[in-house]
């Protein structure tokens, strides 16, 4: 069986692609985050995850290394994760009561034949009108920081979203479905 490598820091991802049964080893990508504001489009959100995999593979003798990045999408303009509570605060109060799109790309690398599959899976999301109790309440769990469009929709951020048209795995942070099809190009079973 061939060694498999998530590239990612994510604890949710992590959490997701242990959901499947497969075995992996996790080694971050040291490929910085670049600034939301350059990653507009799919091919850029689909690049950025090629290079955390390629960045990653090119540590490791051998194995299937699997890459991603989330991002926001909200009236045209990424929205990326914020750094304190003040700037979650703003984008929660942007989303309030409108939808964005949960864009995820994903990347796998085969280290030793060097390989490469990327997809690109989007979600729209509507979330709730949110009253500024709503908002302050959800701040003090501390669960917006650090979290793409300052929610976490596995966590207490449930409660904040109205619907989810698509792959819910993608608004987490890893459209699994998506992930199975590709890894079964990679002569991978998702379901072990």
């Amino acid at each position: 069986m061939r060694r498999i490598v998530l590239a990612s820091r994510s604890s949710a991802r992590e959490h997701l692609l242990r959901q499947t049964g497969i075995r992996f080893k996790v080694i971050p990508s040291t490929i910085p985050e670049i600034g939301t504001m350059f990653l507009a489009s799919e091919k850029q959100i689909k690049s950025l995850a090629l290079a955390k995999a390629r960045e990653v593979a090119s540590r490791i003798k051998n194995g299937i290394v699997i890459g991603a990045d989330t991002v926001i999408i909200h009236r045209r303009k990424v929205i990326g994760k914020p750094r304190n509570r003040k700037e979650a605060r703003k984008i929660l109060n942007r989303l309030s009561g409108s939808t964005h799109r949960v864009v995820t790309g994903i990347a796998i690398v085969d280290a030793t034949t060097r390989k490469e599959a990327t997809a690109c899976v989007k979600t729209s999301v509507k979330m709730k009108r949110l009253s500024s109790q709503d908002i302050e309440a959800y701040l003090a769990t501390g669960e917006p920081l650090g979290k793409a469009g300052a929610y976490a929709v596995q966590g207490k951020g449930a409660i904040l979203i109205e619907r989810v048209n698509g792959c819910y795995y993608n608004v987490v942070g890893l459209p699994l479905p998506k992930l199975a099809d590709m890894l079964k190009k990679f002569h991978i079973s998702p379901i072990q």
